[in-house]
């Protein structure tokens, strides 16, 4: 079972990473159009060279058409697919100042206690993701610019938020089955030894 859910949360954070280089991509290719499109608009270049400068903008450079949606909607895929990997290797935030003076039984307590909190966080997020994509779907949202439909985006969000769920289901229970019998490898995993 361990192989299996490594290996899901891998590959959500592969598809996580792909989908986050591709609105890099994105992102880069309509910065660089919208400047060169105003540098054909200057009075630089249409002083310099009217030519090049009518060149460039009759070639219709200029930023993607509706970025800020792709990206917008493939951002938010990417958080809920990064967060399995990072449910299962312990990789939240902590701030550990206070919690390395006591006792490793006490850590053991407040790692399962807290991983229980956030696998409940994640199951209430996927819920009302899903709330969410069953009202867009409805109604028929579509986006302003490339006018697709809104749920999409929900929809990814929400399979990767059960994903994730599933996978924080997991994490929780092997942690507090460690907390029961006293050994935990997902906390091994993260440096804290029995």
């Amino acid at each position: 079972m361990a192989v299996l859910v490594t290996r899901l949360a891998r590959f959500m954070a592969l598809l996580g990473g792909a989908v986050l280089l591709a609105l890099i991509a994105l992102t880069c290719v309509s910065v660089l159009g919208r400047g060169l499109n105003t540098f054909g608009h200057s009075a630089l270049l249409g002083d310099l060279a009217p030519g090049l400068a009518d060149a460039l903008l009759t070639s219709g450079v200029g930023a993607v058409t509706g970025d800020f949606e792709v990206v917008e909607a493939g951002i938010a895929f990417a958080v809920f697919a990064f967060l399995p990997i990072c449910q299962l290797k312990a990789g939240h935030a902590t701030v550990d100042i206070f919690t390395d003076q006591l006792p490793a039984k006490v850590n053991r307590f407040l790692v399962a206690f807290w991983e229980v909190v956030l696998t409940l966080i994640v199951l209430l997020i996927a819920w009302r993701l899903f709330e969410g994509l069953q009202s867009k779907y409805s109604y028929g949202e579509t986006t302003f610019l490339l006018q697709f439909p809104v749920w999409w985006a929900y929809g990814a969000s929400f399979v990767a938020a059960i994903i994730a769920g599933l996978i924080a289901l997991y994490a929780a229970g092997t942690r507090v089955a460690g907390l029961l019998t006293g050994r935990d490898d997902l906390l091994i995993e993260r440096g804290m030894h029995s």
